[in-house]
């Protein structure tokens, strides 16, 4: 006798109460394995793909793509015990993104219609549990459509976009949003007509393509506020709510620091990244000024101060800014530094950072020069108590050595929470950081 259990959307971590539902990966009456992911859901923090922890056959799913669902609600049901796969349980505490069962375990099984929606096809009406409950045996496609990115995808199949009717301009034909939207944008091109003029206009409505997930009206586009971009407008907000902030800001010489790159680089070996040695700086700068590396819990009235540096760095990608987390910064050599930065801002670029790699900095290090602006005023990354940012390294008149010379000039501001320090404290920190910026050397003497 097959027993049917349900599966709960899990505790995804760090606050996060809820989660959109972005695809399925399995179709009611298929065969799934024990931590074999069901479904990729969306939460404010990243793009997760969520393990079932029974194994046996997909009685019912719980949701459309799309639906947001707290946590605590029910994703799908399993019947356990049936012929066609053993029941087998799953130990695994399902917090973050997913069990931890070796990857050469997890097996996907999807039908022709799962693999049709994965591809932006029309989805086609569910069969009955019972019409396959007893034979669910996985499809074969053609070949694997170019795309990495799962938001390309969502981008797709919410516009009516068959993938595989397109040619990627990416690397190898590799599919990119700029693809999709050109498809998008054509779509929406006015045609002409017989009775329409040749130097016919086309429409607001015709022109304007909404975003996904946006509604359209006669007063603009409503765009909603939820995953990542609301995640963001939330700490935002509460970081100016909160946290009497403070900025202040100097001019260094990065001549040296850019020669000494170049050196290291030349040397042989892994090349290091301009980042991983503002890092560096950063986490020696906070062994100096402790007071930094710290959060006011408001309802004990005491500042906390850290031991550990866990580093967040600002980056840009399609689903808006995110922040990954470098753990135990203040324990990397800047060679480590260069990789864990690489590592993280590639599963930002594709949507693939988990919960755990976007919680829990100390301090954060904005990188704004990349956009090609001097300087900037940054929002404290809450609850942190501050952050130092970095505009672009231009050469400017400066004077060097008693005469005007032309240097490698930066802007660093740091905003930090007044709460936590004055401001001899802060410049302190940024005189530092410019110090080590202007003179490498010295941060070889404070190591």
């Amino acid at each position: 006798m097959a027993q049917v259990l349900e599966f709960k959307l899990p505790d995804l971590g760090e606050g996060l109460t809820e989660a959109e539902i972005v695809r399925w990966l399995v179709q009611v009456g298929d065969v799934v394995a024990v931590d074999q992911p069901v479904v990729e859901v969306e939460t404010a923090k990243a793009m997760v793909e969520v393990p079932c922890p029974y194994g046996g056959v997909v009685t019912a799913r719980f949701g459309e793509e799309g639906t947001e669902l707290p946590v605590g609600a029910p994703l799908l049901t399993v019947a356990v015990g049936e012929p066609a796969a053993a029941p087998e349980g799953s130990g695994n505490v399902l917090v973050g993104y997913g069990t931890q069962a070796p990857a050469a375990r997890r097996r996907r099984v999807r039908s022709a219609a799962g693999t049709a929606a994965r591809n932006g096809q029309a989805r086609q009406p569910e069969p009955a549990p019972a019409a396959r409950a007893a034979a669910a045996a996985p499809a074969l496609v053609d070949g694997p459509v170019p795309v990495i990115s799962p938001l390309v995808r969502r981008l797709a199949r919410d516009n009516g976009v068959d993938l595989r009717q397109l040619a990627g301009s990416g690397p190898d034909g590799l599919i990119l949003r700029a693809d999709v939207e050109g498809v998008l944008r054509a779509k929406a091109a006015p045609t002409r007509t017989v009775e329409e003029p040749a130097a016919r206009t086309a429409t607001v409505e015709e022109r304007l393509v909404p975003a996904p997930g946006a509604s359209p009206s006669r007063e603009g586009v409503r765009i909603p506020l939820k995953g990542v971009r609301g995640a963001v407008a939330d700490k935002l907000s509460r970081s100016r709510r909160e946290i009497p902030d403070a900025t202040c800001w100097v001019d260094a010489d990065a001549t040296g620091l850019m020669h000494a790159r170049a050196a290291m680089n030349a040397a042989g070996g892994p090349k290091i990244s301009l980042l991983a040695l503002l890092a560096r700086i950063c986490t020696a700068a906070l062994a100096r000024f402790p007071e930094l590396n710290s959060y006011v819990d408001t309802e004990a009235r005491e500042v906390v101060r850290l031991e550990h540096v866990h580093l967040g760095f600002a980056a840009q990608t399609e689903r808006g800014l995110v922040v990954p987390v470098v753990r135990d910064a203040h324990a990397r050599d800047a060679e480590s530094l260069t990789t864990e930065f690489a590592r993280l801002t590639e599963a930002a670029r594709t949507g693939t950072l988990t919960p755990g790699e976007l919680t829990g900095g100390t301090f954060t290090l904005n990188n704004y020069g990349v956009f090609g602006v001097d300087g900037s005023t940054p929002i404290i990354n809450h609850p942190e108590a501050a952050m130092l940012g970095v505009g672009r390294i231009v050469p400017k008149p400066w004077v060097h050595e008693g005469e005007l010379a032309v240097r490698q000039v930066v802007q660093l501001s740091l905003t930090f929470d007044h709460r936590v320090c004055d401001g001899g404290t802060a410049g302190g920190f940024l005189r530092y950081v410019a110090d080590c910026v202007e003179q490498p050397a010295v941060l070889l003497r404070t190591l």
